[in-house]
């Protein structure tokens, strides 16, 4: 990570994971870059106000085998995005469900029937339990 790909232009870095505290700044900003800030919690109910407590709502990810956390993130006192994974990342490209935010990131939903259904709360979940962590679309970088 933190390395300028000159060699497409500069405006393009090499994806990095970075880890950070709970309470860092950098939680509270929604960037497009291919930059995943991770921070550690103990409980569950830690990470969904973890989650919840930052001003966008596009897309939020767990990773568990515990399927009462899995109801806990994707129901209503869970994750409170537009877009709810489980053990798949947030890659934003879930085809054919409502694609969109809640809070700051965005208002309503794109996609199909759902477009005119932006008064209600809505979200897609995906979960996964294949062992294996698939990219959107079957994407394979080499």
């Amino acid at each position: 990570g933190n390395q300028v790909l000159t060699s497409i232009g500069p405006q393009f870095v090499r994806p990095s994971i970075t880890r950070v505290p709970p309470d860092h700044p950098v939680l509270q900003e929604e960037v497009f870059v291919p930059i995943l800030h991770s921070t550690t919690f103990k409980t569950l109910e830690e990470a969904i106000a973890l989650n919840n407590g930052v001003g966008q709502g596009l897309s939020a990810a767990l990773f568990t085998k515990d399927m009462g956390n899995t109801f806990k993130w994707t129901g209503p006192l869970g994750a409170d995005t537009g877009i709810v994974n489980v053990n798949i990342g947030t890659s934003g490209a879930e085809v054919g469900g409502a694609f969109g935010g809640e809070k700051e990131t965005g208002g309503g939903r794109q996609a199909g029937s759902d477009s005119w259904k932006y008064f209600m709360k809505r979200q897609t979940c995906t979960i996964n339990y294949s062992g294996e962590l698939p990219l959107a679309q079957g994407i394979k970088f080499e």
